[in-house]
């Protein structure tokens, strides 16, 4: 007998997000590695005591950096993929279900915080990716391996890919810039 699938809906499931990332995907290692905790300081001083909360900085920072890692093209595009990824939204310290912020959301805390602060905490954010080992490229690899991987090699080395990975990183900022910091 041929045998036909139907879908149905549960009502109630039993789910923990972290039970379906690998322990060998890129955004959970990312998670593990980064501290972030430096965005609090300085970010704080463009939020008020009172009203209504605001979202959380190192979300949004987390957010900017999957748009930046998958390529993403705009705030719509962050927030639609991140909603379909349960990696990134494991990363970005989401559920299933639970509601995002708003697409404007992230245009409005770019705005709030304005080109230099934003490039200056985006740069620091890449930086500990590369410190890390979270970003690589070819050109590193084989300069570490010629080199035996001392504590200073390892430096120098992560030294030109930061300056790799800057000149994207400085063109996705002109383009946020020419699309977002102007229209304000």
């Amino acid at each position: 007998m041929q045998g036909k699938k139907t879908y149905q809906e549960k009502l109630f499931v039993n789910f923990q997000l972290s039970d379906y990332v690998p322990a060998d995907n890129f955004y959970r290692r990312l998670k593990e590695q980064l501290d972030l905790r430096f965005i609090y300081p300085l970010t704080a001083e463009y939020y008020g005591t009172e009203g209504q909360k605001s979202i959380d900085p190192v979300v949004f920072m987390k957010l900017m950096l999957a748009g930046y890692l998958e390529n993403l093209n705009s705030d719509r595009r962050i927030i639609s993929t991140s909603r379909l990824r349960m990696d990134i939204l494991y990363f970005i310290g989401y559920d299933l279900g639970e509601e995002l912020p708003w697409h404007s959301t992230l245009s409005r805390t770019r705005q709030l915080y304005g080109e230099h602060v934003f490039t200056e905490v985006f740069k620091q954010v890449l930086k500990q990716c590369i410190d890390k080992g979270m970003v690589s490229s070819s050109k590193q690899a084989s300069k570490q391996a010629s080199k035996q991987a001392s504590k200073q090699a390892s430096k120098q080395a992560s030294k030109p890919l930061m300056v790799f990975l800057l000149k994207p990183m400085h063109r996705w900022i002109a383009w946020l810039k020419k699309r977002y910091w102007t229209m304000w």
